[in-house]
């Protein structure tokens, strides 16, 4: 079927980047889109994301990134102690 479409420039601007990348041409891309769109195409299916888990020294629940917090932590709670007492 052959029709006349506007297309609003930011979706004409996305189409333009994806014809760049020359996989397919304009009429492939814009009916993949459409046929994806209007749920008449299964989604592409992908594998499941993997974590490879590896040992560690620090134990569950301990957060690397604020190590510099409980370090800053530690040294607050020493103060205290080591200040030296006015004569």
């Amino acid at each position: 079927m052959r029709t006349t479409l506007t297309i609003e420039p930011e979706v004409a601007e996305r189409l333009r980047e994806e014809r760049a990348l020359g996989r397919c041409s304009l009429k492939a891309i814009v009916n993949d889109a459409l046929k994806r769109g209007l749920g008449m195409e299964a989604p592409v299916r992908q594998q499941p994301y993997r974590i490879h888990p590896h040992s560690s020294r620090f134990l569950a629940g301990v957060d690397v990134g604020k190590l510099n917090q409980l370090a800053d932590e530690l040294e607050v709670g020493e103060f205290p102690r080591h200040r030296p007492v006015a004569p």
